[in-house]
Order: C-alpha cells, then structure tokens, then sequence
C-alpha cells in the first residue's frame, strides 16, 4: 500500500493514551480527522512503532490521497451509517474517467456575444488549477509565508487545508505547464487538472512535450485524460534503457528521494547521501535507514550549503538512534531534523544538545 508521511501526527500523547485510541478502531472504519475535518477509511493500524499509528486514506474534492500516517487521538469514528460508504479507489476514479459523457442536445443557438462570453470563461476555468499552481510556487520561491509560519508545509496545511505532497504535485506540475507552453504544438489543448500532468513529471522536458503531443492526438485534438497521458508515460518509461549508477552521481553527493512506492514511499521528499554505488542502482543513507534506489528517484540538491552540512546531518541523526532506547521527544525531534535539506541555527542548537544529552561527540 503506497503511504506518505503526514504532519496529522505531530500531537503527542502518552503511549499508553495512544495505544487505547488505535485499538479503538477496526480496518475500514469511517473516520474523521479533528484538526483538518477531513474524511477517510482505515487503511492499517500499527501498533509495532515507538508511538502508535492510524494509516488512513483520505479524500478531498473527488480526489483520493495516498495513505496517510495519522495520530489515533486526532481521530474520531463516524456515524455508523456514514460506515456503509465507500471511497472510490484511484483505479476505479480512474476507469470513471474514461467513460465518455453523455452527448448534450443543444437546445438553443448562442449569440456571438454569447459565444464569446463562453469562450472567456471556459478558459479561466481552464487556467484555474495552474493559477492556483503559479502562486503557490511563488509563495514558496520567495518565503512570502515567513511572516506567520516558519514552514512551508505548516503553511498550505494551516492556511489552504492540504499537506506539502498536495502542495509539491501542484508546483510540480506548474513546471511541466511552462514547458508544454514552449512548443506551438499541443499548446492550445493545456491541462486542465494536475491529474493529467502527474504523469508527465516522470520524464525529461523534451519526453513531456512529445507525449503530451501523442495524448492530444490520441483523445481526438482535445485535452486528454490522464487515464491517456498515464498509459503513454508508462510505454515510454518501459523503453528507456538502463544506465550504470556510477554515470549518475558519486558517493557522497546528496539528493532528495522521489517516486518511491510501497512501504518506502514514506521517505518521498526526504534527503539522502549516496553511500554505495552498485551496477544500476544506488545504494542511500537516510536519517533512520539505509535504501537501495535507482537514478530515477533521486532528484539532485542544487544548494552549495546543503552539500556540504547534509551528509554530517544524517551520520549525527543515525549515531544518536543508534544509542539504545531514546525518549519519545527525542525520536520526533530526530525525525523532523533528518527531513531538512539544511539545519536552521535553532535545529543545530536542538541537535548539538541531543548528542551531549546522550553523550554523543558532535565530530566526524
């Protein structure tokens, strides 16, 4: 089951008072989530971790979200009667998206004014998910949410009620609108949700163009679903060639994982040291792990600074978790630390106190 790590589970809580909560439901509950009233389903209940979880499946605005790790105590379980329904499946969502719509009669002739004025407005509702996807990457380039909060995710979750990966895929997608844009071909069919983008952020900007191309063509020069896009990616990856991880990058070199799916998926957007080559994947140091990847899921960190502090970052988090037994605020602590690309003045500071808390030489 793919999952993401959620900021749902930043509430403390005894273990005890946690570990009553997530023995309270059952796999395929009906929940409510207090803080952010969203709604969703039991997906697993682990009870094996150092605080006890709820994974739910979430859904907003005829979207599904992935899996989400949620604190027990923030949930609350629905009416019994709200237990009979069921959140449709991204597979499902999906196959509904391919079924052609009903041919509309058309009753009466539009004016051109009429025309026009339909024209118009078509097209800012077109453009609506990508002007939402341009001001949340300006909001993000230039820190425009410092004055209230010190984190971005903190922000969009707060502020516009979704998590940082709902936040990301948006960003992401205004990137892959603006190369789209760059060729005349295709460009007067944009996406018109980040859905048939997704799939794009998979390839190169040339790769994106042409197959953006294809899914026009294929759906009849019209803007195609993402049922369509998704397929085509997926012929296209299937025929990119393996290349050895040592053309890629070194040891050492320090990245952001990506596109990781299962039980890893939760360490998307986290940053990592490559530690060990092998022939065609690489082999990375988290702050609590050591994974084996491939090329595709590492996403290079650009940041001179970033380059240099990360890797003694991590090698601090694993030395300290690797003490014995450490209390619950350290572990979250530790946690959110080893999910920086840098360490603020403040998050040294925590770190440095960590370590002679539990007498642990800050040096290499």
């Amino acid at each position: 089951m793919p999952k993401t790590k959620s900021r749902y589970n930043t509430t403390s809580g005894s273990y005890e008072t946690r570990l009553a909560a997530a023995q309270s439901f059952n796999k395929g509950d009906r929940i409510r989530h207090k803080i952010t009233g969203k709604q969703g389903l039991v997906q697993e209940i682990n009870l094996g971790f150092a605080l006890p979880e709820v994974w739910v499946q979430f859904e907003s605005d005829n979207e599904i979200l992935v899996p989400a790790s949620c604190n027990p105590l923030q949930l609350e379980l629905m009416n019994s009667e709200f237990n009979q329904e069921k959140i449709p499946s991204v597979p499902e969502l999906e196959e509904a998206e391919a079924i052609p719509l009903a041919a509309v009669e058309v009753l009466e002739e539009l004016t051109q004014q009429e025309a026009d004025d339909r024209h118009r407005l078509e097209v800012k509702v077109e453009r609506a998910f990508y002007e939402a996807a341009l001001a949340l990457r300006e909001l993000h380039d230039r820190k425009l949410y410092r004055s209230t909060h010190s984190r971005f995710d903190h922000y969009c979750r707060e502020r516009f009620g979704f998590s940082q990966q709902n936040a990301d895929l948006l960003i992401r997608a205004a990137r892959v609108i603006d190369n789209l844009k760059v060729t005349t071909i295709g460009c007067n069919f944009l996406p018109t949700s980040e859905r048939q983008v997704r799939p794009l952020t998979k390839l190169g900007p040339d790769e994106q163009r042409e197959v953006w191309q294809q899914a026009v063509e294929q759906a009849g020069n019209k803007v195609p679903s993402g049922r369509i896009v998704k397929s085509l990616v997926v012929e296209r990856l299937k025929e990119k060639p393996l290349f050895p991880a040592a053309d890629f990058c070194r040891i050492g070199d320090v990245f952001i994982l990506t596109r990781l799916e299962g039980n890893e998926s939760r360490y998307n957007r986290c940053p990592c040291t490559a530690v060990e080559l092998k022939n065609f994947t690489v082999e990375v140091d988290v702050y609590d792990a050591t994974l084996l990847v491939k090329p595709e899921n590492l996403k290079p960190i650009d940041s001179p600074d970033a380059r240099r502090q990360l890797p003694q970052t991590l090698k601090r988090i694993k030395r300290l978790r690797n003490v014995g037994l450490l209390d619950r605020g350290a572990y979250n602590v530790l946690e959110d630390l080893g999910q920086q690309i840098y360490l603020t003045d403040l998050e040294e500071k925590l770190l440095t106190f960590l370590e002679k808390e539990y007498g642990i030489e800050s040096r290499p």
